[in-house]
């Protein structure tokens, strides 16, 4: 058999400490097969904190590419799945989709490689990460109607669809299902993905045990701020960041039948409720 040879697929935006870290953690993974190859693919979108100078200082076999800061992560790593099939599409046996906030075990890449080999080409495997102070699985495979989060066991746990944070994708099942989709410009393409993946015969599974660390990223506004008001909540649940209409249109039509309009209007109308009350509530 030939060696692993991975396409690391990574996109980030002013988290230059985050994603060093993340890197590095790649760079010190250990165990792996006879001539394994890893080969980083990192999209930048458009830093201001010197992400993409600090990323070529410190790793400069990594490919870097900085685009526009309006491209948001969905399309960061549409570009970096094009950027890895740039020189052939024979040149690389897996993509590893890896979050920019995500500190890998030394034995990660190893775990996810070994699984892989004894599930075949047809399969995709997730690694499960747990909080820093180690209390919680924050990221993994997710299953059934509500897309609980799946907790890791000590044997591989089947999964309906995963977090885009620590992804192993065979060459065979991009091939079946392509990059995540261009209508998802940032959440919810991962959960497409892989729903897409499982309709094509195609099964995911979480590694046993957790593969390493992420708490998430920094807080940031969104539309469950309190007191924040009903029409600023529902500037904020429709942007790119949270559910843009037409985005989250699509997700419901193509996962959510019978229950398609309820699903699409379920979270606007929650958050209008919400926000008008909490602002009623302030107000008093």
């Amino acid at each position: 058999m030939a060696p692993p040879l991975l396409a690391v697929l990574m996109t980030s935006h002013n988290r230059r400490a985050a994603t060093l870290s993340a890197l590095d953690s790649l760079a010190r993974q250990r165990g792996l097969p006879p001539g394994t190859v890893v080969r980083v693919h990192f999209v930048d979108a458009g830093s201001t904190d010197g992400t993409p100078e600090a990323v070529r200082r410190a790793h400069p076999e990594a490919e870097v590419m900085t685009v526009a800061a309006d491209v948001f992560w969905g399309h960061g790593m549409r570009i970096a799945s094009r950027n890895s099939r740039a020189a052939g599409a024979a040149t690389w046996t897996h993509q590893l989709w890896l979050g920019d906030a995500v500190t890998l075990d030394p034995d990660a890449l190893a775990e996810l490689l070994a699984l892989d080999g004894k599930l075949g080409s047809r399969s995709v495997v997730v690694g499960a990460l747990r909080s820093a102070d180690g209390t919680r699985t924050t990221y993994s495979g997710r299953r059934g109607r509500a897309l609980d989060l799946v907790e890791p066991t000590d044997a591989p746990e089947p999964c309906d669809t995963y977090n885009g944070k620590v992804v192993l994708v065979p060459y065979e099942v991009r091939a079946l299902t392509g990059d995540i989709d261009a209508a998802f410009p940032h959440g919810m393409g991962d959960y497409d993905h892989g729903l897409r993946a499982r309709r094509a015969g195609v099964r995911a599974y979480v590694a046993p045990g957790h593969l390493g660390v992420c708490d998430g990223g920094p807080p940031r506004a969104d539309s469950r701020e309190p007191g924040i008001g009903v029409r600023e909540a529902l500037r904020r649940v429709t942007s790119p960041r949270e559910l843009p209409p037409r985005a989250w249109w699509l997700y419901c039509l193509r996962h959510g039948r019978p229950w398609t309009p309820f699903l699409m209007l379920a979270p606007y109308a929650r958050t209008a409720l919400r926000a008008g009350a909490g602002h009623r509530t302030g107000r008093r």
